[in-house]
């Protein structure tokens, strides 16, 4: 028997805001010693009240918007009781039944090329919980850095059927959380968290099965693992007519296979209530309208307009359309060299610039400020005038993005001017012809292919400075007088 699996996937992303969620404290908790990061409200005091963060339910409807949500005019924050020691007023400010955002939908590219659509059931705003230190068996510490901090949950509809469907719409999720701004998409600090919800029934079988909550996947790579033991788990389950438990289960990375953790609680073991603190959100028509006004073009739409106006690649599109940052940076060269420069510019900023950048430790907002779109320009236009060739023009950008001087002024500097005088490249090449015998008797014998040997060996005496069309001419007159 054939099982179809049905995965639907909880993204728990932090918003990137100066304060949290309910309360001017500071945010930025990260790098911060436990609870030096609290406040009254954040660590539940009695007789405190919460105020809602402005920019936060700004950056929850951008995202909406990215994700062809609907934002309703009303939607209310709720209590969510249950007691952990990591949440200190023992309920969880977060929106139940009237969330900020309902009713999207995310576009994937499969590995065949292929796209599908996945549902978004919904997107709602909460306040994130404190983090549990655990000591030995005697003790557990608690850092309230993270309570109150805004966490925008996205709820996907069950139309994942394999785990490399679910890594790509978290993938794709990620970048464009972060291509708005609206988070960091830092898997390793928490600020971006997976939980996935899974089952399996027989093939063609109507009703879905017994779900299974995954957790603790820390990596998208990890997600797609998680998954892929968990079908394997429920099928062997079934085949040896077991019975599939609702529960939570947790991701044992070094053991590479989920173990259970408790059985899943139900919509009414939390008793949610309207927040009795917080009147309902109004978000006007006009609102709205002014939130889609501010989204920036998304990067499917840039990757396909990179293709149709500048001729790019898809795979130069995709790196360049990627993130925010690259995309700005390629956009304002385009805009100083020209858009018949944009294949040029994309082949420096992908190849050279990304090999540097990988091979050091910066940013691409560090080496923007030497390498700018009037030094890139510049470079890109000494090149097709022909005054450098390939080869030194890696030398000339290499030297550019270490210390940001001119193109110009580097190949002042160094006399890195390409050759072009027949006289010199004409002695360069009976140099060539005479310390290479069994080449030149190649070449004479029908190999013409042989002459790009020859003109290697006049680059490489000229130190790549040759212009290499006059040499392979030099050479061709050369070997044409020899008998």
């Amino acid at each position: 028997m054939k099982y179809t699996a049905t995965i639907g996937l909880e993204v728990h992303a932090q918003i990137l805001t100066k304060s949290k969620m309910f309360s001017g404290c500071n945010a930025a908790y990260a790098s911060a010693p436990a609870n030096s990061c609290i406040d009254e409200v954040s660590i539940g005091l009695p007789g405190t009240l919460p105020v809602v963060n402005q920019e936060a339910i700004r950056k929850a409807a951008l995202l909406g918007l990215a994700l062809n949500c609907e934002i309703p005019e009303y939607c209310e924050f709720s209590r969510k009781s249950y007691t952990y020691p990591d949440l200190p007023k023992a309920w969880q400010i977060t929106m139940y039944d009237k969330p900020i955002c309902i009713n999207g939908e995310l576009e994937i590219t499969l590995g065949n090329g292929e796209t599908k659509r996945v549902g978004i059931t919904r997107a709602h705003l909460e306040e994130d919980t404190g983090m549990l230190q655990h000591g030995d068996e005697t003790h557990s510490l608690v850092d309230y850095n993270r309570s109150g901090v805004p966490l925008l949950e996205i709820v996907s509809e069950p139309d994942m059927t394999t785990p490399e469907e679910a890594r790509l719409y978290a993938t794709k999720l990620r970048q464009i959380l972060v291509f708005l701004g609206v988070n960091s998409g830092n898997l390793e600090e928490g600020a971006l968290r997976v939980d996935a919800n899974v089952s399996i029934r027989p093939e063609g079988q109507k009703e879905l099965g017994t779900k299974v909550e995954i957790k603790n996947m820390n990596s998208f790579r990890n997600l797609e693992r998680a998954l892929v033991y968990e079908l394997e788990r429920q099928e062997k389950i079934l085949r040896e007519g077991g019975t599939i438990v609702q529960e939570t289960r947790g991701w044992d990375d070094a053991a590479g296979s989920t173990l259970s953790q408790r059985s899943k609680e139900h919509a009414h073991d939390y008793r949610y209530f309207p927040e009795p603190d917080l009147p309902p959100l109004e978000l006007s028509r006009e609102w709205v309208a002014k939130r889609r006004a501010e989204l920036p073009e998304l990067p499917d739409a840039k990757f396909a307009r990179y293709i149709s106006e500048f001729g790019l690649s898809k795979q130069d599109a995709a790196l360049l359309s990627g993130e925010r940052e690259t995309a700005d940076y390629f956009e304002t060269i385009v805009a100083t060299a020209g858009a018949s420069n944009a294949k040029p510019v994309a082949n420096w900023i992908t190849g050279e610039l990304f090999r540097l950048i990988k091979d050091g430790a910066e940013t691409l907002a560090d080496v923007a400020k030497r390498v700018t779109p009037a030094n890139l320009t510049s470079l890109i236009e000494v090149v097709a005038k022909g005054e450098i060739g390939s080869t030194v023009a890696k030398q000339v950008f290499e030297e550019m993005y270490r210390s940001g001087e001119a193109p110009v002024e580097i190949i002042n500097a160094k006399g890195l001017r390409q050759i072009s005088d027949s006289s010199v490249l004409s002695q360069a090449a009976r140099d060539a012809i005479a310390a290479n015998p069994k080449v030149v008797a190649d070449y004479k014998s029908g190999k013409l292919p042989a002459i790009k040997f020859l003109v290697g060996q006049v680059m490489r005496a000229t130190k790549g400075q040759a212009n290499p069309q006059v040499v392979e001419e030099a050479l061709k007159t050369e070997l044409d007088t020899l008998n």
